[in-house]
């Protein structure tokens, strides 16, 4: 379908990231766009807003047009939303899901599908960024708003499009890419994936379809990775980090770029790449790394000198929700992260330590999902181990899933049993307010961590 030769759109739950992303794409094409949601302020209402973007607060079957492409987001149904079910009895309006739709997007172009269960939005925006500062001029759609883009998307002259490509509910289906950057592969989604073995198939079916002349972005370091990419047919671009050059040969481990002589400042992340010399990111973290390779391998792929792309890379500045500096309090800086897997917990406390090594870290984590914490329980009980000090809040649910089965409490108590660092349960965002104004020392550092709405506990702190 080629949706793009439609000019007016509709979007029910048009709030969520992806829905916001779409939105503001379309809206940049000259369409007309709108859309609905629940009343209730995001992070994205202000996205929407700047792009003049007219959105309903509540949803309302006589609000739907009936001469608009109908987007929607999985998070609803005829069953739990009146709009769908008005949507469901008109016979000549088009239908289609979110993950239809940004497919239908993307495949109008020459696709590079960033995908992984960690990294995909900073490597989106930071890929987007960097090409953009080449002269390569293509389109972006992140899943996180971006300062240096000017928010969630971008339209591009050129006939590039990258987009964060997500694999929850098997979204990849509907993208046919030229290029695929493939993060890293680590169980998650358990509502939907029921095993480990479904959740690595999705990512073995999508790297199969590559064209023999498109590319392949993989990242050498993780072992899941290293087997999907025996299913491509495509060129492969492998990266890896190492904290040095000892006893590593590039050429026997076919690794087209290497990271190595890690090292951290005040204002920069610095490492080698092979024997090119010295890059710097302002973003920390050996994670970051990890994502700069990326980046920087995508761009090989598409024939670029990566010494050609050094000044952009170390220019890219992050995204928001991405150890994003809210702001102080009493001295504290205060940062929220949208870490909500226990890989991406452990990695963004590590790296806060290292960054900030004679700083006490008080880390505040809002668990995301019941099926996500209690599949992945016990891996949650060790990702804290850094963290000075750890509140823990109500799990954040979805309307997905059935409710229950595993508690904050019971986290709490797992957490317990073998980390030396305080731990606490906090049960609402105004008992962690009351935490916080007491607990807090100069020079403190607060990690606000979850997919869900925890940074307002920052917000409201620092309006206080």
């Amino acid at each position: 379908m080629n949706l793009l030769k439609y000019n007016k759109f509709y979007l029910i739950g048009i709030k969520g990231v992806g829905m916001t992303m779409l939105a503001q794409f379309l809206k940049s094409l000259g369409k007309d766009v709108s859309g609905s949601d629940v009343a209730e302020v995001f992070m994205t209402d202000r996205v929407l807003v700047e792009n003049r973007i007219k959105v309903f607060n509540g949803f309302n079957a006589k609000q739907v047009p009936q001469d608009a492409i109908i987007i929607y987001s999985s998070a609803y149904n005829p069953v739990n939303n009146q709009e769908m079910l008005a949507v469901g009895l008109l016979k000549k309006v088009r239908v289609l899901s979110y993950a239809q739709a940004i497919g239908a997007v993307f495949n109008h172009y020459q696709g590079i599908a960033v995908c992984g269960s960690h990294g995909k939005t900073t490597v989106s925006a930071w890929l987007g960024f960097v090409l953009g500062n080449a002269g390569l001029d293509p389109s972006v759609l992140v899943g996180a708003a971006v300062p240096q883009l000017g928010g969630c998307a971008i339209l591009g002259s050129s006939k590039y499009f990258i987009a964060e490509a997500d694999e929850y509910q098997n979204k990849l289906q509907y993208f046919n890419p030229y290029g695929i950057v493939l993060n890293n592969i680590d169980y998650d989604h358990p509502d939907f994936f029921k095993t480990k073995a479904s959740y690595n198939q999705v990512f073995a079916d999508f790297v199969s379809r590559l064209p023999k002349s498109g590319f392949l972005v993989a990242n050498a370091n993780d072992a899941e990775v290293l087997e999907i990419i025996k299913q491509s047919h495509a060129r492969v671009y492998s990266y890896a980090v190492s904290e040095s050059m000892a006893n590593v040969n590039i050429k026997d481990l076919n690794i087209c770029l290497l990271a190595h002589s890690l090292r951290q400042t005040k204002d920069y992340q610095y490492f080698q790449v092979n024997d090119l010399g010295e890059f710097k990111i302002q973003l920390f973290g050996v994670h970051n790394v990890a994502n700069a390779l990326a980046v920087l391998a995508s761009g090989l792929a598409l024939g670029y000198n990566p010494l050609s792309l050094k000044k952009a890379l170390s220019q890219f500045k992050g995204i928001a929700r991405r150890a994003q500096l809210l702001g102080s309090f009493k001295g504290a800086k205060i940062f929220d992260d949208y870490g909500h897997h226990p890989s991406e917990v452990k990695a963004t406390i590590t790296a806060f330590k290292e960054r900030f090594k004679k700083q006490r870290l008080i880390v505040i984590f809002h668990p995301h999902t019941f099926t996500r914490t209690k599949a992945l329980f016990s891996d949650f009980a060790i990702s804290f181990d850094l963290a000075d000090y750890l509140g823990v809040l109500p799990i954040y649910g979805s309307a997905r899933e059935k409710q229950g089965g595993v508690s904050s409490q019971d986290l709490v108590s797992e957490i317990e049993k073998r980390n030396e660092a305080k731990v606490v349960y906090l049960k609402s965002f105004e008992v962690a307010l009351k935490f916080l104004k007491k607990e807090l020392k100069k020079d403190d550092v607060v990690l606000l961590l979850g997919a869900g709405d925890v940074f307002r506990i920052g917000e409201r702190l620092l309006q206080q």
